[in-house]
């Protein structure tokens, strides 16, 4: 797969919510090469403090070559990053990975828990760029408040998906856990793409699992390069192999994921 370095133009800097930003770039090479589930790696600013870029999914891609990247801050990469201004360039590589393999026919079913709903934004477009029935995209978002949810589960719905939702505190749709949501879907479902909180994707894997329904799963890793070079994102699977989230994922089979390690 093409991969590039491009030095991107910041269009925008948006707060969504408490932490949470969705930053859009000009990146028209990594734009046109992109598929839903990969991501880039993106450098937290121009000098070496902070020394390693950050892993990022590609949350939204326009055939304009803008791509947008939603993320939350978590320590000095991510603050840096929420603290760009429009004009300002980021470098980025990408992009980068295994993405998500849509069937050929639906319905199909996203699960997304709290940033882990990034990429599914991408991968609900990427669906229905191609005429579909009402319904054929079920779409089920998990977060710890309804504040990190209402405006991303209105533009999934925009989309003509059909999206429900779970919050921690109860405060938008179901209180309690997203996969409480994906019983009721199963009996119709051709497959299943999750992304989220580890404890999220193996319980979804699960019941995916009892309903002999394909799983893809998303998973996230501590990365230095995103290129398969430093070899730190290694984890088991269940072949007794190992696999490295950057070059054989970020996506998954669910049932090659070691979920109790």
């Amino acid at each position: 797969m093409a991969e590039y370095q491009e030095n991107s133009i910041v269009e925008s800097n948006e707060r969504l919510a408490e932490g949470l930003y969705r930053l859009t770039l000009q990146a028209p090479r990594i734009a046109a090469a992109a598929h839903p589930g990969q991501f880039i790696m993106a450098a937290c600013g121009h000098s070496l403090d902070p020394l390693l870029r950050r892993p990022l999914s590609l949350h939204q891609v326009t055939a304009s070559g803008t791509i947008r990247l939603l993320f939350k801050v978590i320590g000095r990469g991510t603050q840096l990053l929420s603290e760009l201004q429009r004009g300002q360039s980021v470098s980025l590589i990408g992009p980068l990975g295994r993405g998500f393999r849509l069937p050929p026919a639906g319905p199909i079913c996203l699960v997304g828990g709290g940033i882990g709903i990034a990429p599914l934004s991408f991968l609900a477009n990427t669906w229905l760029q191609q005429p579909r029935p009402v319904d054929s995209c079920v779409v089920l978002l998990g977060a710890r408040t309804g504040a990190e949810l209402r405006l991303l589960a209105t533009e999934f719905k925009d989309l003509g998906c059909q999206v429900h939702t779970a919050t921690d505190d109860g405060s938008l749709g179901h209180h309690g856990l997203v996969s409480d949501l994906l019983p009721p879907f199963l009996a119709t479902l051709k497959k299943v793409h999750t992304c989220g909180p580890k404890p999220m994707m193996a319980a979804i894997a699960g019941l995916c699992r009892e309903a002999a329904i394909p799983c893809e799963t998303s998973l996230e890793a501590h990365m230095a390069c995103g290129l398969g070079a430093c070899l730190g994102c290694a984890i088991p699977d269940r072949n007794g192999h190992y696999q490295h989230v950057c070059k054989h994922g970020p996506v998954f089979n669910a049932e090659e994921v070691v979920w109790n390690r």
